[in-house]
């Protein structure tokens, strides 16, 4: 890319919005500002945001009374603009992430009423599956994952230990276990006749 030597006379004709003048600095400076924020930027529609956003500033101090008045300077000005509208993309992008985070999805107000079938099937499956065990298996089960009591009070209600009661429910979730799985066979025969 052949660098071009701004002077006075090309910045004057863009404050009086030559046309083929303003081309030339559109065209100029976009190959420029496309290999800076081609590494910064994900998005090429933000690329084209953030270029066209430079342009309309730096069109805007040339233009303004006592705006740019070193041509010279005039490729460093823009470069300080692109930086500038950059560092306000990193924080609106950040603002716009972190705003997205804090947001709670509205509540589904869609009734499941198969999901509702199901649990109310598998309720009723484990309430028959509990009243077919050995009462203190059922106790046990109940008082740990039903009623949800500390295991200490579980303890001093059966008379046992940390270590014993850890005995207990492996006992116990075992006959749960192969009582519910029978049941499940029995269902399954059930349904196929």
């Amino acid at each position: 890319m052949e660098f071009y030597s701004f002077d006075d006379s090309y910045l004057q004709r863009l404050r009086e919005h030559d046309f083929q003048t303003e081309q030339h600095f559109v065209a100029y400076f976009s190959k420029l500002i496309l290999i800076k924020l081609r590494s910064r930027v994900r998005s090429s529609s933000a690329i084209d945001d953030i270029r066209q956003e430079t342009f309309v500033r730096v069109l805007k101090v040339v233009r303004a009374e006592g705006g740019v008045r070193n041509a010279e300077r005039l490729g460093g000005f823009v470069n300080s603009v692109c930086n500038n509208v950059l560092q306000e993309f990193y924080r609106s992008s950040g603002r716009a992430e972190l705003s997205d985070e804090g947001i709670a999805e509205p509540p589904d107000k869609t009734i499941d009423l198969e999901g509702a079938l199901v649990t109310k099937q598998t309720r009723e499956q484990v309430r028959q599956v509990l009243a077919g065990l050995p009462e203190k298996d059922r106790r046990l089960l109940k008082a740990i994952f039903i009623e949800e009591k500390e295991k200490d009070e579980v303890c001093q209600e059966f008379g046992v230990d940390r270590d014993y009661l850890r005995v207990l429910l492996h006992r116990a979730k075992q006959s749960f276990r192969a009582a519910y799985e029978g049941g499940a066979v029995a269902r399954r025969t059930h349904v196929e006749c």
